[in-house]
């Protein structure tokens, strides 16, 4: 394992080598990889979401919740989600609800502003370093 410094700003790492139990592999993009490439469609798409950036790295661990993502920024409480599909719904989902915590204080985003296709996805939430929920 070789760990790569990146930008550190607002990120989607997106696990580029997720595979839906019912996908096969057969050479072909991972259901993951294909989620990242959806993302950054999205994105190109809405000028609102250029300064979030889309990461892609091996294995979230978090491989029976597929596709999985962890939502990061400076600062913030950070999420893991998993269960999605690679679409273009999914991927506006999240950089919708990527807005909201780029725009709020401490990451925690209103359930009212949730987007539906993030409902029901989230795995665990994260506190940032040296700090804790109270």
């Amino acid at each position: 394992m070789t760990l790569v410094p990146v930008a550190d700003g607002p990120a989607v790492v997106v696990c580029k080598t997720c595979r839906l139990p019912a996908g096969a592999d057969g050479g072909g993009p991972r259901d993951g990889a294909l989620l990242a490439a959806a993302l950054r469609t999205a994105q190109a798409d809405d000028p609102a979401w250029a300064d979030i950036a889309v990461q892609e790295m091996p294995c979230l661990f978090a491989c029976d919740r597929a596709c999985t993502i962890h939502l990061r920024a400076p600062g913030k409480i950070g999420y893991v989600l998993g269960g999605f599909m690679p679409s273009e719904d999914a991927a506006t989902g999240i950089m919708r609800f990527m807005r909201h915590y780029v725009d709020s204080e401490t990451g925690q985003v209103a359930y009212r502003l949730w987007p539906e296709a993030v409902k029901g996805h989230f795995i665990v939430r994260i506190p940032p370093a040296g700090q804790l929920v109270a």
